[in-house]
């Protein structure tokens, strides 16, 4: 069978296009690698919350469930997610992991690892940037006879009780992780810049009712390029006041591993027993390799979600997209709206081709 689309990744970027999709009555099918289409959200550290409120956290069609005032955790995106495509009857193939995508005249054939293969006149890849992590290289860290890790292996506290303990970040992600640990270890915050902290709440309202209302996150970025989120961490009264108070403490980025420790730039070496990197992900396309689709670097070659090399091909995800908001719960549905319309019109437009028997430059 011949899909209209088939989109890789069935987490919240992947639902969101889905809805679009089947709001235009267009075939297609879902291949997402888990067992379930929640996207990465169970592999993400027991205690994550979000730091929007449960009403800016629902895909279009179907409420968060709850207080909307509520920090949703992490168990409660998934648990959404998976009654949202149950709720609109997603075509999904679970444990169906993307292998390669080829570019086939005005069509494509898209490979999973077991050897399934689905044919498709477009491709939405909407797998984000999870199950990539970056980490930095730093130089000694071969020789370092400690413990290293990327907050995607990061699960919970209890077993770092007692450590010496440095993250390495300075996103949400590793503000949580360290404030976390620091009720059980010695805890640095290791940062090439300070943390920027911004009240949570400021004058009673959500940050992100304060954003929505200056329409910040929707902001166009689309004639910049593609652009990172702003690094802020949103505090909602308890990190900047667990650094005040020495339960932990925030330094500079150490220069290098030794096989005890790290060497801070003061010169000081410190004995470390684990040093967990919460330094973000790299984009997930490898299947993309070889169609021409990405640059050196593995990055997408894009505008607003559509491929500028490879026509038909269209991602829904990606940092900085289309707006600051793009590649977060509340970004989701605005980028898959837009991409889904392009989409539509490119299929639109390759069946006037065909109907007239014309290439897909109108060339006979």
């Amino acid at each position: 069978m011949l899909f209209d689309a088939v989109v890789i990744g069935a987490g919240q970027s992947g639902l969101a296009t889905a809805y679009h999709l089947q709001q235009r009555g267009l075939r297609f099918v879902m291949l997402e690698t888990g067992a379930r289409p929640v996207g990465s959200w169970p592999q993400h550290y027991d205690s994550l919350r979000l730091f929007s409120p449960a009403r800016y956290a629902a895909l279009p069609g179907l409420p968060f469930p709850g207080d909307p005032e509520h920090y949703p955790t992490r168990d409660e995106v998934a648990a959404y997610l998976e009654a949202y495509a149950r709720q609109f009857h997603f075509p999904v193939l679970t444990g169906a992991n993307v292998s390669q995508v080829l570019p086939t005249g005005a069509a494509f054939r898209v490979l999973t690892d077991d050897g399934r293969t689905v044919e498709s006149r477009a491709v939405v890849a909407a797998t984000g940037t999870f199950r990539k992590p970056r980490t930095p290289d730093v130089p000694g860290r071969p020789n370092f006879q400690g413990r290293t890790l990327h907050s995607l292996e990061y699960r919970n506290a209890p077993p770092f009780h007692g450590e010496r303990v440095v993250v390495v970040g300075a996103g949400n992600s590793a503000v949580q992780i360290a404030v976390e640990l620091a009720q059980v270890a010695r805890v640095t915050l290791a940062v090439r810049t300070p943390v920027p902290f911004f009240p949570q709440r400021p004058l009673g309202w959500d940050v992100h009712d304060w954003i929505t209302w200056l329409r910040v996150d929707q902001w166009p970025l689309g004639w910049l390029g593609r652009l990172p989120s702003p690094r802020t961490v949103f505090d909602p009264g308890v990190y900047r006041a667990a650094f005040h108070e020495g339960r932990l403490d925030q330094r500079r980025m150490f220069s290098r591993f030794t096989a005890r420790g790290v060497v801070w730039t003061t010169g000081t070496e410190e004995a470390v027993d684990s040093v967990i990197f919460a330094t973000g992900y790299r984009t997930n396309l490898d299947y993309l390799w070889g169609t021409g689709a990405l640059d050196a670097r593995g990055e997408p070659v894009q505008r607003l979600g559509r491929s500028l090399t490879v026509p038909g091909l269209y991602y829904v995800g990606l940092s900085g997209q289309r707006a600051f908001a793009s590649a977060t719960l509340r970004g989701a549905a605005p980028d898959a709206a837009l991409v889904v319309r392009h989409l539509a019109s490119h299929l639109r437009a390759a069946g006037r081709r065909a109907a007239a028997g014309t290439g897909p430059h109108g060339l006979r």
